[in-house]
């Protein structure tokens, strides 16, 4: 048994593998169509996925913006902030009320933080200090002082 954190879908294990293509051509097409609706799979493990993905690539459109809005939205922090990663890689003018409000919550996932330093902008700096504290998660900790640097210098990091 794996350690492993993986989708139940067999398909985006293989878009994991790179064994299924969601740029150029017709099967990649209805595969990224496949992958945007994975981002509402009624099982956990999947949407999580399918919008992990979907923010990591590269694709632009009406259709994947939209899914990741509504991924913005999801029960799981852990897929809002994988959303608004990708919202904020693609128009960070749109994720910096998302990121906003996030900011203000209890707990808050790295993803967030990277999608803080995407927006870079001085208006999450007060907000981010709360978070640069040590948490005993170094990684975490990571997260949240490059996001406050961007923020702090307006200075978006390279896509």
């Amino acid at each position: 048994m794996s350690d492993r954190y993986e989708p139940q879908s067999d398909f985006l294990r293989a878009v994991i593998a790179d064994e299924a293509p969601l740029t150029g051509g017709e099967l990649a097409e209805a595969n990224l169509r496949l992958l945007i609706k994975m981002t509402s799979d009624a099982d956990l493990s999947n949407r999580d996925w399918a919008t992990f993905l979907l923010s990591q690539e590269d694709t632009d459109t009406e259709a994947v913006r939209a899914a990741l809005i509504r991924a913005a939205q999801d029960e799981n922090e852990f897929v809002r902030a994988e959303a608004v990663l990708g919202l904020a890689k693609r128009d960070p003018t749109l994720a910096l009320p998302l990121v906003q409000n996030a900011l203000k919550a209890d707990s808050v996932a790295c993803p967030m933080f990277q999608a803080a330093e995407y927006c870079a902008h001085p208006s999450l700096v007060d907000d981010l200090r709360r978070w640069t504290k040590p948490s005993g998660e170094p990684f975490l900790d990571s997260c949240a002082a490059d996001a406050l640097a961007a923020c702090e210098s307006g200075v978006r990091p390279d896509i």
